[in-house]
């Protein structure tokens, strides 16, 4: 999200001599992605961030895949994922692509440890529980429909306020943006976009841990997983400003585009990115032609997969859907309402329905984790009660 933000105390100038109160020079990171083209942070730290003090043996954490060449609908009971106490082993992959991990998580306890990606952005959704994420650029305040979106290489640390947690998460290899055709040449959103700048919730209360000792972090790349120790807190940070840096958006503060006939999935679209797109189903007025109906019509997805993820509500293209459950509409193939939605959509004002789209432009490989939850004979749920 291209905003300019800054906390703390930062020199007039970039790359000059910059004193912390003991005489010492801060030291200055630039903070990006994309080489020296993309957005981009300068950080100012009290210590060099590149004091590791240990390193112990690295891990695999590839996801086991399943089916790797499918073209069944499938569905998967998304609440069905065990809890575990540990965030990063309570993170179960579903699918994958060369572009991007999907999956679900249902951590118990906060995270002792700190922990960055340094492959993939990270989108979590919340679904449920609320807490803090600490970074060097300040905390992140989330609730219940919250998507953070923290960029690749943000050492972070997550708190729970509960131990009822349920994310999903997308991992994405290249950057996450807000939709191109909503913001204009200089990068602020337009008018007739679903959502604003007041929306974005950015960084606040940057703390500066001037603390030396032993700090783990780890470090995921390249599907293995690096545990580091360095001799200083990584949020040493007096201050920063730029461009490159963790926020929140609410799937509540997401404005819906409506019309006089069924309008298209893109007019949810919330996130892109060069690999895939991701939408926000939200409450909303109905098609108000006399005529509409509301109800979607059966389309065939050839460029791309489609994953809906079900948050709340009643979706009405859907018989028999939970929270939390999963369906997976590959390219190839149509799909379309169940038997009955079209009919009982007709003359209907207004839905209730929240829920999260994903669609990969390649297909994805469904994992072994994916398959304990599956829906068996989903395939089967168009085909009418008598047959």
């Amino acid at each position: 999200m291209p905003i300019y933000h800054t906390l703390g105390n930062i020199p007039n100038k970039r790359h000059v001599v910059s004193r912390q109160p003991n005489g010492n020079l801060y030291q200055e990171e630039l903070v990006g992605t994309q080489g020296f083209a993309g957005m981009s942070s300068l950080v100012y730290h009290l210590y060099p961030p590149t004091r590791v003090k240990q390193k112990d043996k690295a891990y695999s954490v590839v996801p086991k895949v399943a089916v790797d060449n499918g073209l069944d609908c499938m569905s998967f009971q998304g609440f069905d994922i065990q809890p575990e106490k540990d965030y990063l082993k309570s993170r179960k992959t579903l699918f994958v692509n060369a572009g991007m991990h999907i999956g679900l998580a249902a951590p118990m306890e906060s995270t002792p440890y700190f922990y960055k990606n340094a492959d993939a952005d990270e989108m979590i959704f919340v679904h449920e529980g609320s807490g803090t994420v600490y970074t060097m650029y300040g905390e992140l305040n989330f609730k219940y429909g919250d998507y953070i979106i923290i960029p690749r290489g943000t050492v972070y640390q997550i708190h729970f306020e509960t131990d009822k947690n349920k994310l999903l998460y997308v991992e994405s290899f290249t950057p996450i943006f807000t939709p191109s055709r909503y913001r204009n040449q200089f990068g602020q959103l337009l008018e007739h976009s679903p959502f604003c700048e007041r929306d974005i919730i950015r960084p606040c209360n940057l703390q500066t841990h001037d603390e030396q000792g032993e700090f783990d972090i780890f470090i995921r790349k390249k599907g293995m997983m690096f545990p580091y120790q360095y001799a200083n807190h990584p949020f040493d940070v007096a201050g920063w400003d730029g461009y490159h840096y963790p926020y929140i958006f609410s799937i509540f503060n997401f404005e819906p585009i409506t019309g006089r006939i069924h309008m298209p999935p893109p007019i949810h679209q919330t996130f892109e990115n060069a690999n895939f797109v991701i939408c926000s189903f939200v409450p909303r007025l109905y098609d108000y032609h006399p005529d509409a109906i509301p109800a979607p019509y059966h389309h065939s997805n050839i460029d791309s997969d489609e994953l809906l993820y079900y948050v709340d509500g009643d979706f009405m293209s859907r018989n028999n859907i939970q929270k939390g459950q999963i369906t997976l509409h590959p390219g190839g193939i149509p799909h379309g309402p169940h038997p009955g939605a079209i009919e009982r959509s007709i003359g209907k004002k207004e839905t209730h329905e929240l829920a999260v789209m994903i669609d990969p432009f390649a297909p994805v490989m469904i994992t072994e984790e994916a398959m304990k939850i599956e829906v068996k004979d989903y395939f089967k749920s168009w085909l009418e009660e008598s047959m």
